[in-house]
């Protein structure tokens, strides 16, 4: 189990049950990025590759 599986665990725990837009997901990154500017490259990474999907697997 890698480290940051607890986060998503928790996540999925305390709010798996909820229904989220995209552009809800997209408000809270900035917001975290506002909150966490270390953390801008790989929100970015993230962001990217949520938004490509499937479109990188094709190597």
């Amino acid at each position: 189990m890698y480290f940051t599986d607890r986060g998503i665990e928790e996540l999925v725990e305390r709010r798996g049950e909820e229904t989220v837009t995209l552009e809800w997901l997209g408000e809270q990154l900035r917001t975290f990025v506002d909150m966490n500017p270390e953390f801008e490259t790989p929100i970015e990474r993230l962001a990217t590759w949520l938004a490509r999907g499937d479109e990188d697997d094709e190597d």
